[in-house]
């Protein structure tokens, strides 16, 4: 209880201190991130997918129980393993703005391959997979939600989609041993500081130059935000935009070490 109030007037203070640093277009001088901003953050609706959303609401009503294991942070919305699908799907699965958000993000940079760190119930995976022509990896420590994710991957018929099975801390090292690059990667796993740091490493090595990694829940603890600010600075990130639900990394040199703080 004592933990969960912590958290909350932590990300309340996070969020104050946000907002107050939140610019619009009218203050960003780059042409790079003004095109990223009207094409991308900008828009509020993108290339709806209702029939995603329709397994959602499906979801979000479920009695089914799906036994978890926590590889990562403590969640605090549960108290034991035995969960139930509908409250997986509404604190876990990234809400349809987000989904929206980070379809049009891999649309605007034209990836190719697409990396996603924690698969959950599969939609995200489903929007980052709209484009057939692109490769998505995603990667899940628990079979139970391999299971879930497997379902709608097969009833979409998306044969673009690969999925990892395993704990991911043996998984990635293992995948970044190809050398191909990665246009796109998710970070939404593992929601503690030095797992974050860890796997942020590693996917860097296979970025791309015009490649933009995704941090989730930069706010949600404060080892998150600890791992956002340094992430930001890192010397192979050259932009980065803080949306307080997510944070926006990108390597390209051209970009000249730009940081924005926007609003979605």
């Amino acid at each position: 209880m004592q933990q969960s109030l912590s958290l909350n007037f932590f990300k309340a203070q996070a969020y104050l201190r946000h907002w107050l640093e939140v610019v619009d277009e009218h203050s960003i001088h780059s042409p790079f991130f003004f095109d990223f901003y009207e094409k991308v953050i900008k828009p509020k609706s993108y290339l709806g997918q209702p029939e995603l959303e329709a397994v959602r609401a499906k979801l979000l009503v479920s009695t089914t129980q799906i036994e978890m294991a926590d590889l990562g942070a403590t969640s605090p919305h549960f108290q034991s393993q035995n969960r139930p699908l509908s409250k997986i799907a509404a604190t876990s699965a990234s809400p349809k703005p987000l989904c929206e958000l980070l379809q049009r993000i891999v649309t605007y940079i034209q990836a190719q391959k697409i990396v996603e760190l924690g698969t959950s119930v599969g939609l995200t995976t489903l929007y980052l997979a709209h484009n057939p022509e692109s490769t998505v990896f995603t990667f899940e420590g628990n079979k139970a939600l391999v299971q879930v994710a497997v379902t709608h991957f097969e009833y979409f018929n998306k044969t673009n989609i690969t999925i990892v099975t395993g704990n991911i801390d043996q998984t990635l090292p293992d995948f970044i041993q190809n050398p191909a690059k990665i246009d796109f990667a998710l970070m939404d796993a593992n929601h503690r500081y030095t797992p974050t740091v860890r796997y942020f490493e590693l996917l860097a090595k296979r970025i791309q130059t015009k490649g933009v990694i995704v941090l989730d829940d930069i706010y949600y603890s404060p080892e998150m935000a600890k791992a956002w600010n340094e992430l930001r600075q890192h010397p192979l990130v050259y932009g980065s935009v803080d949306l307080f639900r997510c944070g926006l990394l990108f390597f390209d040199p051209a970009l000249n070490r730009q940081h924005y703080v926007w609003s979605i």
